[in-house]
């Protein structure tokens, strides 16, 4: 529930304005340890490492929601001693400029491809996501699905997750009205110059209540991505990066895809790794949750399902070490047919 929670004090703190911004708060504290890419007016900062090889994916890390390429530091450096792997931040994220609005989830499709493409990074690709970055990849598998080999979901995002609105926990799917979902757009990021002051000003009460919590299960970090997360949490541009008033359209379109066909994804080598620990004090909430998650492991005839035991929602933080071991299995994985 306190996730549900989380995610709706974004969400429910913004005014859909049409608009984005830039940064106009100090610095961050370090430097970017990888490469900003322009991919058409906004820059999207990339941090790949490891060698590629021929025969092996690249490994494509997708961070939930409100993270960003940070979240990877206890996993990155151990996959990238036996494969190329990349973290990034989404439009708006970490080190990342602010892309065009609205930020819906095709949008965010696009810009990954784009920003691979134009990083000479090549598939396929292994595509690890974790919460909401679960369902950013299972949307990127359905758009480019010659470019995806395998995929792993770290206790992933719902199709149908549960939402407060107007005080009441609904499944926001139900709440799509069948409005067209934009068409992707591939220049003129806008500025903090467009957000009108009233939504500025509840952006930036929305900033300092997520600074208080920047860090919550995040203490195994190091402390530069700590550090960095107080810094990106507490700026404009961070909460302006999750106005989109069309996820519930995307995700009842999602949903009706993934019920057209069994095994959605095949025989592709899929991995579901779900939190072993209690998150939900509701239990019908918890045992909601658990069937979710037992239920991705069926979008691949090849899915495969680990509990990790001594984690909550944030694995790769909580185990590294399983997740580490798991991608390793994966990048050498072939799928069936």
């Amino acid at each position: 529930m306190r996730r549900i929670r989380c995610r709706q004090l974004i969400l429910s703190s913004l005014t859909l304005f049409g608009a984005a911004t830039v940064n106009a708060q100090a610095a961050p504290p370090h430097a970017a340890p990888g490469r900003m890419i322009d991919i058409g007016g906004w820059k999207l900062h990339l941090n790949c490492t490891g060698e590629a090889k021929p025969s092996q994916a690249t490994v494509i890390l997708e961070a939930g929601v409100g993270d960003f390429s940070v979240e990877w530091a206890l996993v990155q450096p151990s996959v990238s001693s036996f494969a190329r792997v990349c973290s990034y931040d989404r439009a708006g994220d970490g080190w990342s400029e602010l892309g065009p609005h609205p930020r819906t989830m095709k949008q965010l499709v696009y810009e990954l491809h784009t920003l691979l493409e134009k990083a000479g990074e090549r598939p396929p690709y292994l595509l690890v996501g974790q919460s909401f970055g679960g369902v950013v990849v299972r949307l990127y598998a359905t758009t480019y699905p010659n470019e995806v080999a395998s995929m792993m979901l770290i206790d992933a995002g719902r199709l149908n997750p549960w939402r407060f609105i107007n005080g009441e926990l609904v499944q926001l799917n139900t709440t799509a009205k069948g409005v067209p979902v934009p068409a992707v757009k591939t220049s003129s990021p806008l500025r903090e110059s467009d957000i009108p002051p009233p939504a500025r000003e509840q952006m930036q009460a929305a900033a300092r209540q997520l600074v208080a919590r920047a860090n919550e299960s995040r203490e195994k970090l190091p402390r530069e991505a700590q550090e960095m997360r107080t810094w990106a949490l507490g700026t404009v541009k961070h909460v302006a990066a999750y106005v989109n008033p069309f996820e519930a359209e995307e995700l009842a379109l999602m949903l009706a895809a993934e019920k057209e066909r069994e095994y959605q994804f095949g025989d592709m080598p899929l991995v579901v790794m779900t939190a072993g620990k209690v998150q939900y004090s509701e239990a019908w909430l918890q045992a909601d949750h658990a069937a979710t998650q037992a239920g991705l492991a069926k979008l691949s005839r090849s899915g495969k399902q680990i509990i990790a035991q001594e984690s909550g929602h944030h694995i790769h933080i909580d185990e590294p070490a399983l997740v580490i071991n798991a991608i390793r299995e994966l990048v050498t994985a072939k799928p069936l047919r």
